[in-house]
């Protein structure tokens, strides 16, 4: 990965091949291989905990639309106790065992959609990419906020696609980066990491 070359990934060389490729062998339309590209929020994201490893050391991490696994790679290669790699896209999940194997961690992939939820107890919850479209977004914000109010420590990477709740964040690091990521990302060199406030610190802030 340009920006985490601790990490190893099994990547697509074009994403797009690959989509078609797949559609072909499953004889049906499927989702958008997103686990097949390090997208440039989860590259800043996964740069931020392996600099600042006392955010997710000994504790039980949870990291959403994980896609390739690249965050909660980083998660384990920090030090977190625990660490879930939560995906609703099967091949995601089959990607992540793989990666996290080639990387030497241990962590547990979990199927399926956990946004009407709040993150079902874990200490931090890491959110790199969750946030690239407007329907996305209206779903994932609402589960960060409730994983904080809860009292989940709450980070997010993204490369300000638009859809960030910029009253519910807090800036924490900003990286530049030449990114290997789907064509629709292929200009971005900026990303950013922000820790989620909570809803009655959002109220104060106003």
């Amino acid at each position: 990965m340009p920006l985490v070359p601790e990490v190893r990934l099994f990547l697509a060389e074009d994403a797009i091949i690959l989509w078609a490729r797949l559609e072909a062998a499953a004889g049906r339309s499927l989702p958008a291989p997103y686990w097949a590209s390090a997208w440039p929020g989860g590259q800043a994201l996964a740069r931020y905990i392996l600099d600042h490893p006392a955010t997710v050391a000994g504790r039980t991490v949870l990291d959403i639309a994980s896609g390739s696994g690249l965050v909660a790679i980083a998660a384990a290669m920090a030090g977190a106790r625990e660490v879930t790699a939560n995906d609703v896209d099967p091949y995601a999940i089959t990607a992540i065992t793989a990666n996290a194997r080639a990387n030497g961690v241990v962590m547990s992939p979990a199927a399926g959609d956990l946004l009407d939820g709040d993150g079902d107890g874990a200490e931090v919850v890491l959110a790199g990419d969750a946030l690239y479209d407007g329907p996305m977004a209206c779903r994932v914000v609402p589960f960060l906020t409730r994983a904080v109010d809860r009292g989940a420590h709450v980070l997010v990477g993204d490369p300000d696609r638009q859809h960030l709740p910029a009253d519910r964040l807090r800036p924490l690091a900003t990286y530049h980066t030449a990114v290997t990521s789907p064509p629709e990302d292929a200009q971005i060199r900026r990303a950013d990491v922000f820790a989620v406030r909570a809803s009655t610190d959002t109220v104060q802030q106003r």
